[in-house]
């Protein structure tokens, strides 16, 4: 397996700095993400579309990392994002992903764990 920790500070930073490619590059083209709070498990694109989304609302994103370990099968990271609302009010979501990575490298399953009530104030900036 290649260097894991590598190939996560290098997903979450394409994540941070809202470069959608990079963080495409990161995933498998089959990989799957999964959200504690729907169940569902997304695509490549579909979880692309939502960090667009995310990058158009959240300015001056950073990932306080908590913690970050190597599993035998990928990685575990608990972290808080941290970032600016578009009023200029401070934003915090703790959330912990857990990746499977393929001997290439690449994720093949992210599973996140989050509170969409903390998530919400993005969509709705009054939820705060």
């Amino acid at each position: 397996m290649s260097d894991v920790l590598s190939q996560a500070e290098k997903f979450i930073a394409a994540i941070a700095a809202g470069d959608i490619e990079a963080v495409r590059a990161c995933y498998a083209p089959d990989a799957r993400i999964w959200h504690n709070f729907d169940g569902i498990n997304q695509t490549v694109d579909e979880n692309l579309k939502t960090l667009s989304w995310m990058a158009r609302k959240l300015f001056k994103r950073h990932y306080e990392i908590l913690r970050r370990e190597v599993l035998p099968t990928g990685f575990m990271q608990q972290h808080i994002l941290r970032g600016e609302l578009p009023d200029g009010r401070p934003f915090e979501m703790p959330a912990c992903i857990i990746c499977q990575v393929s001997d290439e490298g690449l994720i093949t399953r992210l599973e996140e764990y989050l509170d969409p009530a903390q998530a919400a104030v993005l969509s709705d900036p009054s939820a705060a």
